[in-house]
């Protein structure tokens, strides 16, 4: 089997789109959720197209920085950003938010950017210095943090009674 590009999981919430999206598009809610990513700091508020933000990412003795660019804000639909580290493409990274009965059907996508060259052997290789992870493994991850983000968003969104 090859390797996988792409990658994306779902999740239904007991909350409308727009205080999904409200929710997940505060870059600084991330660190809360993610089981990488342990603070995001936006360096130009307020955050729209083409914002940039420093992410701060920890698994086990791994520590890494990151740097992204909102790509997409479209208000209560999509929201997607890219992610480089030392001027390197990673990844894009991207949540989009569709009703579904009371509440919204939220879909977390990733897609790997380090496809081809020398630039993206660079990247998978640093990959697996700073962050521990080789590129095969990165979708197991990916998927698992994933399902644990998109689990602590629905928790987070959900009106308690």
């Amino acid at each position: 089997m090859g390797r996988q590009w792409s990658l994306e999981e779902s999740t239904i919430v007991d909350a409308p789109p727009a205080a999904v999206y409200r929710l997940v598009s505060d870059l600084r809610n991330m660190g809360r959720w993610s089981p990488e990513c342990r603070s995001v700091w936006v360096l130009r508020p307020p955050l729209r197209a083409g914002s940039r933000f420093i992410g701060f990412n920890r698994r086990g003795p791994f520590v890494w920085p990151t740097l992204g660019r909102v790509t997409l804000m479209r208000t209560n639909s999509e929201f997607v950003f890219d992610i480089g580290a030392f001027g390197l493409p990673i990844a894009r990274w991207g949540y989009r938010f569709e009703p579904e009965g009371a509440g919204t059907r939220i879909t977390e996508f990733w897609q790997d950017l380090r496809t081809t060259g020398r630039r993206a052997r660079v990247a998978d290789f640093l990959g697996t210095v700073f962050a521990g992870t080789n590129p095969t493994r990165r979708v197991a991850l990916n998927r698992s943090g994933m399902r644990t983000t998109l689990e602590r968003i629905a928790r987070a969104a959900t009106p308690t009674s």
